[in-house]
């Protein structure tokens, strides 16, 4: 079973302005792949923050995936994918480059998403979009991926066919 965390990354969030319908999405989509969801946080858009988040539960051992949402975009406050950046040790583009290419097909303004994707340690971490419908998009366009990256990274190495 994958055990999975998700940081929904919001100002208005962590304010209480905003209701945070994007974290609990990716939950329920989790649950329903038969994933364990063992954390829900919020951070505002600061990258110290972020990282901080990002490092204290990779480092936990306690999830395999951490999935964000939020702040991947070109506003000014949109840090999420540098703040992952400086966390992880190895990138991962392919997954960022599916999620942009699949969101192609819902949505002409998904090329804007500077998510990205990469591990530290062995976990998987995946920066997702903000809105409900394209953190949702951007979670299926990889889902039947993950799996095999979280064999890989616990050294599980045969290389079986992941199309199913």
């Amino acid at each position: 079973m994958i055990s999975a965390a998700v940081v929904t990354v919001s100002d208005s969030v962590v304010a209480g302005t905003r209701e945070d319908r994007s974290g609990p999405a990716l939950r329920d989509r989790a649950l329903a792949l038969g994933w364990m969801v063992s954390a829900m946080e919020v951070a505002p858009d600061e990258s110290e923050q972020i990282a901080a988040v990002l490092r204290r539960l990779a480092d936990s051992g306690d999830v395999a995936v951490i999935l964000t949402t939020g702040g991947t975009g070109v506003a000014l406050r949109d840090v999420t994918p540098e703040a992952t950046r400086g966390v992880i040790e190895r990138e991962i583009p392919g997954l960022g480059e599916l999620m942009r290419a699949e969101g192609l097909k819902f949505t002409p303004t998904a090329v804007l998403a500077r998510g990205l994707a990469g591990v530290r340690g062995r976990t998987l971490i995946v920066n997702l979009p903000g809105s409900p419908k394209g953190a949702l998009e951007s979670f299926d366009a990889i889902a039947k991926l993950v799996p095999h990256i979280v064999d890989l990274l616990e050294g599980r190495t045969s290389h079986g066919d992941v199309s199913n």
